[in-house]
């Protein structure tokens, strides 16, 4: 999975334009994994520009996860970032579960939380990727040396919305972000 550092700042960027209001934001991460923790710096370092509070939130175990997203969720104006990872995933019903039941509006680093219920979600086109590792797969059985083919960063990504969450936690989403949606499931 990649970890480009700056969807963070999108993420958070995203979560202000849906939900106006939010100025604390949880976001769930795995303290463990140095990729997460740097992801968690770059949201941390742009948020004071948005006026914006951030907490972390441990993924390490579903209690510890329910816990703490219960006790943020006591104080106003929450929302959640979800960042990308092995924990997320496995995670992943639960954490759509309780910011649903606690109204928090959340963004995800990838569709299946939208579609598994969750609110938005901005990430790398999964499918592009693979289509564009095909190619390099090709290149490779022409003869190419794997060591002379450049790293090459996405050049596709997807925003994703849920149109029946959104309504659920009392949320207008900006026509614009609508029609800009890659999906938008109603």
């Amino acid at each position: 999975m990649l970890h480009e550092f700056s969807m963070g700042v999108k993420w958070l960027e995203l979560l202000r334009e849906i939900a106006p209001e939010v100025t604390r934001v949880a976001v769930l991460r795995d303290s463990t994994n140095s990729a997460q923790t740097a992801q968690f710096g770059v949201i941390q370092a742009v948020a004071p520009m948005l006026k914006v509070e951030v907490i972390p939130v441990d993924m390490r175990d579903a209690g510890e996860i329910e816990q703490a997203v219960e006790i943020f969720a006591r104080s106003p104006n929450g929302g959640l970032i979800v960042v990308g990872g092995g924990a997320s995933i496995t995670y992943r019903d639960l954490i759509v579960a309780l910011a649903a039941h606690r109204k928090l509006p959340a963004v995800y680093w990838e569709r299946f939380f939208v579609v598994a219920g969750g609110l938005i979600s901005y990430g790398v086109h999964t499918i592009d990727q693979y289509r564009r590792a095909a190619g390099y797969v090709d290149r490779i059985l022409k003869g190419e040396k794997p060591a002379d083919l450049p790293v090459q960063a996405p050049t596709k990504y997807e925003t994703v919305i849920n149109l029946k969450t959104a309504k659920a936690l009392g949320l207008s989403l900006p026509l614009g972000l609508q029609q800009h949606a890659d999906e938008v499931i109603e």
